[in-house]
């Protein structure tokens, strides 16, 4: 598996492409990314649900999120980067669901959330990036309520021996350029969640060939 690139680095690159961060990965996923937010918000996100985004970048799941959440619902956006978040609050301003989100940078290895304390999390394309991603996976099943569930999207590699060995070269080049890679690497994390308890309702790949996203729903279950 590559190695993960350092935090501060990521910082810096997300710092630094954050003004067309939405262009450059709709454009590089074929559109995907956005398909996989909608199929997981549709999924699980309701009127009154108190919701954590976690990776939010600039804030495409959460402001689909806010949407749904109704009036008496709550969407937590969470990033390492302020300057991504930047961009997702003036998203959310243009939009007037200032009253419904509220902002928090940070490690979503180490989140400063109370177990069992949202209804909904989310976690769209945040995975590929972390110096830990499996870690990461539990921090977001210990802040789900029981009852509650977790929807993830990430990268995963392709099942094809060809379309792997292609993708694989594509990564390659990719990350000789951190700006374009943006650190994002195939992951595994959806059997930790499993061992953790947690059930599986949904998962499916969708994507392009040589770099698919596997997006799948977990349940945390009421002791």
């Amino acid at each position: 598996m590559r190695q993960p690139l350092e935090v501060k680095e990521l910082k810096d690159i997300y710092a630094s492409i954050a003004l067309r961060y939405d262009f450059q990965h709709g454009l590089i996923t074929v559109g995907a990314d956005q398909r996989g937010r909608k199929l997981l918000v549709d999924k699980l996100v309701s009127a009154g649900d108190k919701v954590l985004d976690c990776g939010s970048g600039t804030g495409a799941t959460g402001l689909l999120a806010a949407k749904k959440v109704g009036p008496d619902g709550k969407v937590t956006l969470f990033d390492l980067s302020d300057a991504m978040l930047t961009v997702a609050r003036q998203k959310v301003i243009e939009a007037g669901l200032e009253d419904k989100v509220h902002f928090i940078t940070g490690d979503i290895v180490h989140l400063p959330f109370a177990n069992d304390e949202f209804d909904v999390v989310l976690s769209t394309y945040s995975m590929c990036s972390l110096y830990d991603p499996r870690k990461g996976a539990l921090e977001l099943y210990r802040v789900t309520k029981p009852g509650g569930k977790i929807g993830v999207a990430h990268s995963t590699e392709p099942k094809n021996p060809i379309a792997k060995w292609l993708a694989a070269r594509v990564e390659d080049w990719a990350w000789r350029f951190p700006r374009l890679s943006m650190g994002c690497r195939s992951v595994e994390v959806l059997s930790v969640l499993k061992i953790a308890g947690g059930k599986v309702l949904f998962s499916k790949k969708i994507g392009v060939p040589l770099w698919p996203f596997l997006v799948f729903i977990v349940e945390k279950p009421v002791p």
